[in-house]
């Protein structure tokens, strides 16, 4: 994917990584609860890997992490 936001993509990756693990989800599990493949999870939280998500996704992802969607997306 080409972007000029690639910082960003993988910033929000690996938010989701951090808030899946602090609310242990294996990959397999979350990806299940998203409806989404396990390929998907790991090319979003991949640190190398610029993957988006579409709004719907992010929004399912917040919900089932029980955070605002804000947070996946906040600059640190």
């Amino acid at each position: 994917m080409k972007t000029e936001f690639a910082d960003k993509y993988i910033t929000l990756g690996l938010k989701i990584a951090y808030y899946r693990r602090k609310a242990g989800y294996t990959q397999e599990a979350f990806a299940e609860l998203i409806d989404r493949s396990v390929n998907f999870v790991g090319q979003v939280e991949g640190p190398g890997t610029v993957r988006g998500v579409s709004l719907e996704t992010l929004f399912k992802m917040a919900q089932v992490l029980k955070v605002p969607p804000s947070k996946l997306l906040e600059d640190d």
